[in-house]
């Protein structure tokens, strides 16, 4: 009895950290441009993608991007929009405006890149991180709608983007083009595939609530 009753209070001291790792960590100091905020980004053409050209800022010259308060409402401005550095080796371009074409999942998303670097915007998060794998220059987020943190390294491997959470060695979320499909695999949805469209649909322009 006396190791059943040590195994209940070690499994609670375990959850109640793992709660507050979740909800009531501090968030790092935002670093986000106000000029992204500053415009729609729903007004844009996403089928006319920046250059990579180099020459001009690097991914390194931006700063990091983070989810606003408990996510955005309205599509915030890109990020990576000033940015001509050239893709890194071993990083796939899934630069763009996707939405989903499985059915049964409603769901837009916003991909820049540059450099080893990529920003993933969709329904009220941005998530802004490097592929170098590690978890300091991988993404940190708060997951709306309950404000829950999130931490994440990412890499590629075979021309798949993986994402583990907290560092972990084990992946949970992946991305990857499959002919002219993003291909995103997320556990609560399954494969969920998605194709290029130009312009954010007037029912996803602003995030409810």
């Amino acid at each position: 009895m006396r190791i059943l009753r040590n195994l209940a209070l070690l499994f609670t001291a375990l959850l109640l950290y793992v709660a507050g790792m979740l909800f009531l960590y501090p968030r790092p100091a935002d670093t986000t441009d106000p000029a992204v905020f500053a415009g729609d980004g729903a007004q844009l053409d996403y089928c006319d993608l920046p250059t990579l050209y180099g020459g001009g800022l690097t991914a390194a010259d931006i700063p990091k991007a983070f989810t606003p308060g408990c996510g955005w409402q309205r599509w915030p401005l890109p990020i990576l929009a000033a940015c001509t550095e050239p893709l890194a080796p071993g990083v796939v371009d899934l630069r763009g405006l996707w939405r989903s074409v499985t059915e049964g999942v409603d769901h837009v998303e916003r991909i820049e890149q540059c450099g080893n670097r990529t920003v993933i915007t969709a329904a009220g998060i941005i998530h802004d991180f490097l592929t170098d794998g590690t978890l300091s220059n991988g993404s940190r987020d708060i997951e709306p709608p309950g404000c829950m943190n999130t931490w994440a390294s990412i890499d590629w491997r075979e021309d798949v983007m993986h994402f583990h959470p907290f560092g972990l060695p084990y992946t949970i979320v992946t991305r990857e083009m499959q002919q002219d499909q993003l291909v995103w695999h997320y556990p609560r949805l399954g494969e969920v595939r998605m194709e290029r469209i130009c312009r954010i649909p007037e029912e996803h322009r602003h995030r409810p609530g």
